[in-house]
Parts: C-alpha cells; sequence; structure tokens
C-alpha cells in the first residue's frame, strides 16, 4: 500500500532539465464563473507578450487577476473572496474555474497527461477549482486515456508544479502611492535580506545576534559595509532603468541603519528611504513623485528585483521565469515616457519574462514584432465576456519585407494600430489620401465618427497592413492610385504590377469579412482636382478643398463610399475585383 500511495503521489519536475529540450510553454488561459466572467468561458491565447484591447469594463483586469491567482496555487495570493465569485455569491453551479494549457516537449509529466494537438504538440491541461471563499482551490489534470478530470495532477505537489511556473508580478492601474512606494521599498530590501542569509561570514554569529538585541546596531553596520556594493549595484540598475523613461534621473535606496534600533530583531529599519528626483538636483521620496514616476520604478523594480534574488542556474539565466500582469501602463505617461516604456517592456522576454497589459493606448502595439499576441475583449449584448484573438504573428507568416514595411510604419506612425480598438477602417497610400480625407471629417464631424484612416506611405506597404487587417477579421476599405501600366519612358511600371499583389492580398480575406477596394484614375490628384501635382501635394489638397467646394464635394462621395460599402463611388474612381476590369478603366 505504501508503494501504491507513494506513486500516486510521485513529483516530476514541470521541465526535464535536459537543456536539448526546450521549456514548457504555457499556451492558452480559460476562465469561468470568475468575477464578472459569467458560465461561458473566455479564452485567451498565451505569448511572450499579450496585449488586451477593448473598451471600459469589459473584463480586461479580471483576466490579468484570473492569470495571476492560477500562478499561484497553494500560496495566500491564490486564495478567491466573495467579490471573486460571480455576482458575489457561491452558487455549486458556477463554481470559478480557471484552467491552464501547457505545451512540452517531452513526456516527461506522463503519457496519460499528454494530449496531442492538431499541429503535432504534447499539450498538458490543469484545471482549477475554486468551492468557496477564503480556501485553496482545487487543481486537477486532464487524463487523455480516460478522457475526463482526475483527481490527480501533472507534476505533484503545488510548490512543485509553482517553481516552474512564471512567478506573476501584478501591478494595478490605481494603485495607492503609499503602497507602490511600500511595495518597491520592500522588494528592495529583500535584495539585502538575501544577501545577508547568504554570507557565510555570520554562520556562527546568527545565534547571538537572534538573542543580543544590543548588537544589532553593531550588525547592521557590518552588514551594510558587506552589502555595500549590492546597494550601489541596485542604485545603479535601477537608475539605469528609470533613465530610459525619465532621462538623467537616478534612484538611491539608503537603508537608513543610523536613525534608531528597533526592539525585535531587524536587519535593517523598517522605514527605509527610497529616493528620486535628477542626477544634480533634489531627490525627493517616491510617495511624492507622480503617478507615472511610480508605477514606471515599481515594474523596474520589479524586474530587476526577481532577477537578482531568483536562483541560477549554470547559465546565469532565472531558474523561474517571471510573469508581469501590467494594467494599463500608459496611465500618467507623458507621451514620450509611454514610448520608451513600450521598448522596455517588449524587450523583457529576452530576460525570462511574460508580459501581459491590458491597454487603451496603440502606442503599445508594435506590429513588427514576432513573439506578440493581441486580443480583443468585449462584453456581448447578453452580458457575457468573449476574449478574440485578433493577431498573431506565428499565424500570420509575415515576410521580411513585410515586417520591415511595419516596422517603419510604426515608427512614422505610433498611433498606426488604433484600429484594434474599433472603429471603421480605411487603408490609404499616402499622405494626401490621409489629409483630404481627415479634412472633410474636421469639417463634418458629426456625420463621420469612429474612422481609423491608415497611410500606408507607399503602395508596397498597403499589402502589409492587409494581411493584419485580414487576421484582425474586421471589414475594412482601400484607397490607392491605379497607376499606369507603363511608365513615361515606355517601360513597365513597377507600381502596376503592385495592383496586382494588393488584389491578391485582399482575396485571402476571411469569409464573412467585408473589404471595398477602390483606386484613383490615375492618381488622386487628378481624379478629384482635374490636374497633376508634383510637390507639396497635402498642402494642395487642403488648399483646393478650402476653396472649392466642388472639389469638397467629390472627396467627400469619395469618404462616403469608403465607409458605406454600397454607396457608389465618385467619378475617376473604380471599384475593381480583376486586372482586366482595372486596365479598361486606366485606358
Amino acid at each position: 500500500m505504501a508503494k501504491a500511495k507513494a506513486a500516486a503521489t510521485e513529483e516530476v519536475s514541470l521541465d526535464s532539465g535536459n537543456p536539448a529540450i526546450n521549456r514548457p510553454r504555457l499556451t492558452k488561459l480559460i476562465i469561468k464563473n470568475f468575477r464578472a466572467i459569467g458560465n461561458k468561458p473566455v479564452e485567451i491565447d498565451l505569448d511572450d507578450i499579450v496585449v488586451l484591447v477593448g473598451g471600459n469594463n469589459v473584463g480586461k483586469s479580471t483576466i490579468l487577476k484570473a492569470y495571476e491567482v492560477a500562478m499561484c496555487q497553494g500560496s495566500s495570493s491564490g486564495i478567491l473572496s466573495i467579490d471573486d465569485f460571480p455576482r458575489g455569491e457561491v452558487n455549486l453551479d458556477e463554481l470559478p474555474e480557471i484552467e491552464i494549457q501547457t505545451v512540452v516537449f517531452d513526456n516527461a509529466p506522463g503519457e496519460e497527461w499528454i494530449s496531442m494537438t492538431d499541429q503535432g504538440e504534447r499539450l498538458v491541461r490543469e484545471k482549477f477549482t475554486w468551492s468557496e471563499p477564503g480556501k485553496h482551490s482545487k487543481r486537477q489534470g486532464w487524463d487523455s486515456k480516460k478522457n475526463t478530470w482526475s483527481e490527480k495532477v501533472p507534476w505533484g505537489a503545488p510548490n512543485v508544479a509553482n517553481s516552474r511556473r512564471p512567478e506573476p508580478h501584478r501591478v494595478d492601474a490605481f494603485d495607492d502611492p503609499a503602497k507602490q512606494a511600500e511595495e518597491i521599498k520592500k522588494l528592495l530590501k529583500k535584495v539585502l535580506d538575501d544577501k545577508v542569509k547568504q554570507h557565510k561570514g555570520f554562520e556562527d554569529q546568527e545565534s547571538v545576534y537572534n538573542s543580543l538585541l544590543k548588537q544589532v546596531e553593531t550588525l547592521q553596520h557590518v552588514i551594510v559595509a558587506e552589502a555595500e556594493s549590492e546597494i550601489k549595484e541596485i542604485n545603479q540598475e535601477l537608475s539605469r532603468m528609470i533613465g530610459r523613461v525619465f532621462p538623467n534621473y537616478k534612484v538611491d535606496f539608503d537603508p537608513r541603519t543610523t536613525d534608531g534600533i528597533d526592539k525585535t530583531i531587524s536587519l535593517f529599519k523598517g522605514e527605509a528611504q527610497l529616493l528620486m528626483g535628477p542626477e544634480d538636483g533634489y531627490m525627493s521620496s517616491i510617495e511624492k513623485q507622480g503617478s507615472g514616476a511610480r508605477r514606471t520604478l515599481l515594474w523596474s523594480a520589479l524586474k530587476y528585483i526577481s532577477e537578482t534574488k531568483s536562483k541560477k542556474n549554470d547559465d546565469g539565466t532565472p531558474a523561474r521565469p517571471h510573469l508581469l500582469l501590467l494594467d494599463e501602463p500608459e496611465i500618467c505617461l507623458h507621451p514620450n515616457a509611454i514610448r520608451e516604456a513600450c521598448n522596455v517592456l517588449y524587450n523583457l522576454p529576452n530576460h525570462h519574462w511574460q508580459v501581459m497589459v491590458t491597454t487603451h493606448s496603440p502606442i503599445f502595439i508594435d506590429l513588427s514584432k514576432d513573439n506578440t499576441t493581441i486580443v480583443k475583449v468585449e462584453r456581448k449584448a447578453d452580458d457575457s465576456i468573449v476574449g478574440t484573438t485578433v493577431y498573431r504573428p506565428d499565424r500570420l507568416k509575415l515576410s521580411p519585407d513585410d515586417k520591415l514595411n511595419l516596422k517603419l510604419l510604426n515608427i512614422f506612425d505610433p498611433y498606426v494600430a488604433e484600429f484594434f480598438f474599433g472603429g471603421k477602417t480605411i487603408i490609404v497610400e499616402g499622405d494626401t489620401e490621409f489629409t483630404a480625407l481627415k479634412y472633410v471629417i474636421q469639417k463634418k464631424p458629426e456625420a463621420y465618427k469612429d474612422i481609423h484612416i491608415i497611410r500606408a506611405r507607399g503602395k508596397a506597404t498597403i499589402i502589409s497592413m492587409i494581411k493584419v487587417l485580414n487576421q484582425f477579421g474586421a471589414d475594412y476599405a482601400i484607397l490607392h492610385d491605379a497607376d499606369s501600366k507603363l511608365a513615361s519612358n515606355g517601360n513597365a511600371n513597377p507600381a502596376w504590377k503592385i495592383n496586382e499583389n494588393i488584389l491578391n492580398e485582399v482575396q485571402l480575406k476571411p469569409e464573412g469579412v467585408k473589404v471595398r477596394l477602390l483606386s484613383s484614375i490615375t492618381t488622386f490628384e487628378t481624379a478629384y482636382f482635374d490636374e497633376d501635382i508634383k510637390n507639396e501635394k497635402p498642402y494642395n489638397a487642403l488648399q483646393q478643398l478650402s476653396t472649392n467646394p466642388d472639389f469638397f464635394n467629390r472627396v467627400e462621395r469619395l469618404l462616403s463610399c469608403l465607409i458605406d460599402h454600397a454607396a457608389s463611388p465618385p467619378e475617376k474612381c473604380i471599384e475593381w475585383k480583376s486586372m482586366e476590369e482595372l486596365e479598361i478603366a486606366c485606358q
């Protein structure tokens, strides 16, 4: 009997320990009956970086919290309150459930826990269920042999499984300043505490300073002297990180060992100071800093502390990866600081971090990255919450040229990804079309609302954007110059070939998605302003529209048919579905 029991509870590491085999990869999060999420499960595809977009009060922050509690089974952070249950009440038919799906690369968990996906990957499923507030969750594993949830679990006890899962760090949108400051100081003090615990020179003195309070002050001075390099490293690293967002600022962490001795054994004074300010100016406490500075310092500190205090593998990398759950990182930040913060976050996966953020800022979406999944969270008419993956690069198969186009477009226009947040989407070829259509919208804002115009800044970039929008799955329209089949010297015009490439990509649209493809014959200026302009085209467009009502009416009609796909386009504008049709129109 004893042997049978031991076999049933055998602990298996979450990864094989073989450096030739990839680490397990968290691939999906499924949430049910948790806070605002009801009986209809919300599925979230996971990636190195997951960006949750959607309106206010649709459940984005709930998803962050669900991910955190699932990663914390067995600890106080994994316990739910009554407010986490649907409608704030316990219903045995609607208990909170969170499922985590993990792809593994060997058979370490045991064959009974492994299901094969359509892509030929090994998948392990675990489910966490909470039966009442204040209690730990019940974890179950999916037995692929019996095709049912089992009372046994892969990888054994929670501490074994959690030790190889990402360690979660959640930063809420509106934390109290004092709470944020205290959390940062606690994290930084952990580094010094760990330094002392690891310092072999104190092994024989431990019982002495635990029993003799009068030696505490002397001990503190010794510790600070020993930890001087650690304190210096903390200040340097945090100053470097915060300097990316707030140039020429530095951070100074002072344990304040001389400001009084507590009547308990404490390595450092409880009220440690954390100061921040210009390198050559006045440095004030972090509580007095602005919200943006506090939030930036908090996730910078989390990154530094977690990497510093983690056990290291032989190659120096953290043994346990980390998960940063960040709610609206753009809050209270200057636009330049938002862009810098975005760069920092996108670099975290290079250091064994996974990131999940909620955002209302298109700046936090970089379409050129390979490791980013965008999930749109919506609340439907029946009050159910739905999470839909609207962008995943590994399914998109972008070419190197596509990635370069999107990277350049993101640099020129940080708001290019605004279409992920809803509204009607129009792709235009260049600045002239963008300026003209925006002018009409500005003049008649009540008639034209919730319209997002993407200027591709080049005909070839339109193709890259079509690929993204096709995966996004929403209706859109395209406006570009038809151009002529031959150049002025009689040679083939390269721009004409791009027309065919645009058409081919449009024809790959998903079923049910409506796309309207319009071309100006043969250029925007000749079609709507009756002349071919070579220089200062956007400025000329503004001049023409502001002084000529006929030209304004033409462009307004063009805008209307880009929004309403059933409306007739103006003269010298064609909706085309074949190259022959376009060629005839251009003759």
